[in-house]
């Protein structure tokens, strides 16, 4: 196993719980992780990005330049770092907030609408990324449903305990989304 995977869209949309969910699945597998955010100066909607490595082998560099796995919650971050996927990689895009086409045929490419999936239930509000890792997941067989509920109970902390019925629900529909 071994992915080099970067999130990338805007401050807000849960670039970086992203990568902690991922890199703490990854932990949980017993794999060699790295966790390195990116983000500009603006606390919300500035750029924002997430370098996330899990491999079976020690990990060089935690910087991802050429991502064997993209995921993609804006059309800026797409145009800006589709080119630099590896052939054969996996982009998942969130089709809802990305108009861009992608021309690469050396790719699998899969688009699933997270943001509108998350105006179907008020408690999805802000759970796109989620959805998005759960299509990762579904995609590469990457961890077990098991582990996913308690790496929610370690990452979240327990004022905000509520929300893991809510993000394991986004997961869900991320998994099952185009099956």
């Amino acid at each position: 196993m071994n992915y080099d995977i970067l999130i990338a869209g805007f401050g807000g949309q849960g670039i970086l719980f992203a990568g902690k969910l991922l890199v703490n699945l990854g932990l949980y597998e017993d794999k060699e992780v790295s966790w390195l955010p990116s983000y500009g100066p603006e606390m919300r909607g500035g750029t924002c990005n997430c370098s996330v490595c899990v491999s079976d082998e020690p990990i060089g560099s935690p910087l991802v330049v050429n991502p064997n796995v993209l995921i993609a919650m804006n059309t800026p971050s797409l145009e800006k770092f589709i080119d630099k996927v590896q052939p054969n990689g996996l982009v998942i895009v969130d089709s809802s907030m990305v108009d861009a086409e992608i021309e690469r045929t050396d790719i699998k490419v899969c688009k699933v609408p997270a943001t509108a999936l998350t105006d179907t239930d008020p408690n999805l509000k802000g759970g796109a990324n989620i959805i998005l890792a759960g299509k990762f997941i579904a995609e590469t067989g990457f961890t077990t449903p098991d582990k996913i509920r308690t790496v929610f109970e370690k990452i979240i902390p327990p004022r905000k305990a509520a929300m893991i019925e809510n993000n394991l629900k986004a997961i869900e529909i991320g998994m099952n989304y185009g099956s």
